[in-house]
């Protein structure tokens, strides 16, 4: 691999993969050949989003793992992960790379929502597959106008107005205070938040306070968010900055009912650097299971998860939910390159990765299911809350999606 940190090396992918007959035998695709299938991706492994870059090494170690059993129809997947450190001017520099000079067949999740958009343009005007992107914006779900590009994980707006429904049932007279970062990624949950609590949002929501990504610190916006009178806490961050933000409310005393982004509940990455003591109580909406969760060792996916990090991530921290999500998010591209046979042009990616019909996920929640159309490119879409209960999350109530609440 070039130009790329140590660790996230070309490697290639798992799950031994039966030959499916030659349906386009002779034909030349883009990023592949007999032997290969190339794949490109950008993860901040550096800057203040670098806790994101083990969402990269958990893809390498799982594609690792899938060519040591084999390949894809007999193809090796070369990942070429590159360190963008979470700056759209580095991303698109770095996109192109892969694209123009690499030849990769697809861009596989992309992580940032900044980042992704920078580069989202290009990459629909040079329909090359912006696949399964590693951000939950609602802009990835727009296949009229960006018919190349897919997202994955369940949508910011989505999140945020569910969460609005949980506050109303719970607190209905809340005061709400907001920490969001200033970029597509915050205004998308916050717009959710808005949109969930209909009129009263502009009575209930008290005070807003936002913060860039080179920020060192959000101490200063919490204080203000403490000294506006808020009861209710929507922290809308990514890890540093939650970890920071939680562990800076409890040494100031404000103990708000805290609602925390899924982005960033790792137990592993921000609830055990912020405090268990300061964290207990904050809830969040959850489709992976919590990996410090004992109660999922019963469970096949979980254990083959595990044995996998024990051979694969050996030196990767467990606590780090990100592995499992890199794991599942590398899992499904597996599963649609699996679907394509050896028709792997870029068009049949996409067909493909558009015809997903109920597709169980390891390391999902129970019930949570795949489901795309060639009109619906939000592949999750279901969530289930949970809070911090000593070290680990712990679940309550149904499933919630956007359209059952």
């Amino acid at each position: 691999m070039r130009n790329c940190p140590p660790l996230a090396a070309a490697v290639g992918l798992a799950v031994a993969l039966a030959a499916a007959p030659s349906l386009a035998a002779g034909k030349k695709f883009p990023g592949v050949t007999d032997t290969e299938i190339r794949i490109g991706n950008t993860v901040p492994y550096s800057g203040n989003a670098s806790a994101y870059g083990t969402n990269g090494r958990a893809q390498a170690a799982f594609f690792a793992m899938i060519n040591d059993q084999g390949g894809i129809n007999g193809r090796k997947i070369n990942f070429i992960s590159l360190d963008d450190g979470y700056s759209p001017p580095k991303t698109v520099e770095l996109t192109r790379q892969l694209v123009e000079r690499d030849n990769v067949l697809l861009i596989f999740a992309g992580l940032g929502t900044a980042p992704n958009t920078a580069v989202q343009k290009y990459m629909n005007q040079r329909k090359v597959p912006q696949l399964f992107v590693a951000t939950g914006a609602s802009k990835w779900g727009d296949p009229k106008h960006f018919p190349w590009t897919m997202g994955w994980q369940p949508d910011y707006h989505t999140e945020g107005a569910l969460y609005a429904k949980q506050i109303l049932r719970e607190s209905p007279n809340a005061k709400i205070g907001i920490l969001m970062q200033n970029d597509d990624m915050g205004r998308d949950y916050v717009g959710g938040m808005r949109e969930g609590l209909g009129e009263k949002a502009e009575k209930m929501i008290v005070a807003t306070a936002s913060y860039e990504v080179t920020d060192p610190t959000v101490d200063s916006q919490v204080i203000q968010l403490k000294n506006s009178g808020a009861d209710v806490f929507f922290n809308v961050t990514t890890p540093k900055f939650a970890a920071q933000a939680i562990k800076k409310a409890a040494e100031i005393g404000w103990k708000p009912t805290q609602y925390l982004v899924n982005v960033s509940a790792s137990i592993g990455a921000v609830i055990k650097p912020a405090g268990f003591d300061a964290a207990q109580g904050i809830i969040t909406a959850m489709y992976i299971k919590d990996v410090t969760d004992e109660s999922w060792n019963s469970s096949p996916d979980f254990k083959a998860w595990k044995e996998w990090m024990a051979k694969y991530q050996p030196n990767a921290n467990p606590m780090e939910s990100a592995n499992a999500t890199g794991y599942a998010n590398a899992w499904t591209l597996t599963y649609v390159l699996k679907k394509c046979g050896d028709d792997l042009s870029r068009e049949n990616v996409m067909r493909q990765a558009a015809s997903l019909k109920d597709v169980e996920v390891p390391m999902l929640l129970p019930g949570i299911k795949l489901n795309t159309s060639p009109t619906d490119f939000y592949p999750i879409q279901s969530v289930q809350l949970a809070r911090i209960d000593g070290e680990h999350w712990k679940r309550f109530g149904d499933l919630l999606s956007a359209d059952k609440e």
